[in-house]
């Protein structure tokens, strides 16, 4: 399929732009809704509007995806945004019996833990009862509170399984970078038995968790070192996408970190690596720079490029732990001598908008249409939604199509009941690449939803 170019730029809401591709079906493209606060997840509610959290407007709201109209469900006062960060409202899941019985709506978002002193950031998931009279959310009870919570690298997705259990990513909290340099980087660290009867969760950072609806550890989770918690995966850095296909299998989407996006495929009790490998295990373009661990790292400055002496250094081959899953797809694997200081993102030195990867940011499979036995993934570094087809299994991505294109930062995806209309958020701010590939903050979209509705 030819990539499908569209100037949204050009696009006023209501007002559709035809798409033509080469083979599969063609779309047309308009500009659903816009003037919101960053939406961070959408998904195709039972009542037939968009369900939509606002990382930084710190609410809920319903979208009607005919008008583009926007109802607040619910806004979240505890709620916790920082400046140009990661956190705020986030994940939501809906209950599989919205409207029929078990009106259950879940929100994870990062709090104050301690108000009356320095801010301490942590995340919770409640659960709201929504109102159809009302068209409100209300009866908030919180599942779990204390969970990990910071400004970067929150991951955040929370979704529903076939066994009714939530599913929920956290991400490594920028553990190891930046001025979170000499923090340990806790994604390969399990919880012990003393922490989980003492509710204490800091063990969480780079997991994939597993909770009953209540919050409760699920008995049938897996045993990892001796001690059942919440945790069904762990090794990860930063997964924003997280989705069940028909066949139940569980796919993720990871950011990695000069290299190597991850697609994988989440398998209980297994290590995907993180922070000693990252995508496959092949010394290709990155080792493990333990900042933390140097004796000198608080007069230390932090370099994607340079390592200094004392940073202790270790290969991906050096590591090796018998549940270790590779990915089943990466974006992009490289070999060592790649050049990460691309002329073209020189300018203020956003280097990392050059870089092999395309930060995957969510993940949705599409059951039927056209699209249908697919992973659609949303990038923010060049603003596209990429088609990954899978094998009739499910268990490999067999091609990769670049699907919408625009100067925005595509945050999450929605799919209409029939897999015909898909439905893209957009950030309300932030960097990516033009159509040159040229680094822009001047995004076409900004807090927007796009609508982009296949043929017959």
């Amino acid at each position: 399929m030819k990539r499908l170019v569209l100037a949204l730029s050009l696009i006023v809401a209501a007002s559709p732009v035809s798409a033509a591709a080469e083979t599969g079906p063609a779309a047309t493209g308009r500009v659903l809704t816009s003037g919101l606060a960053d939406p961070y997840e959408i998904t195709w509610g039972p009542d037939g509007f968009i369900w939509a959290t606002e990382k930084t407007g710190l609410r809920v709201v319903r979208i009607d995806p005919r008008t583009g109209a926007k109802k607040t469900a619910v806004t979240i006062p505890d709620a916790v945004h920082t400046d140009w960060r990661q956190n705020g409202v986030l994940g939501m899941a809906l209950h599989p019996g919205l409207l029929h019985g078990r009106d259950h709506v879940f929100v994870a978002y990062t709090y104050d833990s301690d108000p009356g002193t320095a801010e301490a950031l942590r995340t919770k998931i409640v659960r709201y009862t929504y109102d159809s009279h009302t068209e409100q959310l209300g009866q908030q009870v919180d599942v779990i509170t204390g969970l990990p919570g910071g400004v970067d690298h929150q991951s955040a997705r929370l979704v529903f399984g076939p066994d009714a259990k939530l599913y929920y990513t956290i991400g490594d909290q920028g553990a190891g970078q930046f001025e979170e340099m000499c923090e340990p980087n806790l994604a390969q660290r399990l919880p012990t038995a003393a922490e989980v009867r003492d509710k204490d969760w800091t063990a969480y950072r780079g997991k994939v968790l597993r909770l009953n609806q209540d919050g409760s550890i699920p008995a049938d989770n897996p045993v990892i070192d001796g001690v059942r918690s919440h945790v069904l995966t762990y090794g990860h850095r930063n997964a924003q996408g997280l989705v069940f296909g028909t066949n139940g299998i569980l796919y993720s989407s990871e950011q990695g970190p000069k290299t190597d996006d991850e697609i994988d495929i989440i398998s209980r009790g297994k290590n995907y690596g993180w922070p000693n490998v990252a995508g496959y295990r092949d010394d290709n373009a990155y080792v493990y720079a333990n900042w933390a661990a140097a004796p000198d790292c608080q007069d230390l400055e932090f370099s994607d490029f340079e390592i200094p002496p004392s940073v202790p250094v270790t290969r991906e081959s050096a590591w090796s732990n018998r549940d270790f899953v590779p990915p089943i797809r990466t974006f992009h694997t490289v070999p060592s001598d790649h050049n990460f200081k691309d002329p073209k993102c020189a300018e203020d030195e956003q280097w990392y908008l050059c870089w092999p990867t395309v930060a995957p940011a969510g993940l949705d499979y599409v059951p039927r249409g056209g699209y249908r036995n697919s992973l659609l993934m949303p990038a923010l570094k060049d603003g596209t939604v990429y088609r990954l087809v899978l094998s009739p299994d499910g268990k490999c991505v067999t091609s990769v199509e670049p699907l919408w294109r625009s100067t925005n930062r595509y945050r999450d995806t929605a799919i209409s009941p029939d897999g015909k209309t898909f439905y893209v958020a957009t950030d309300s701010s932030g960097s990516t690449k033009d159509e040159t590939g040229t680094p822009t903050n001047e995004l076409a979209n900004p807090g927007s939803i796009l609508e982009f509705k296949l043929g017959s």
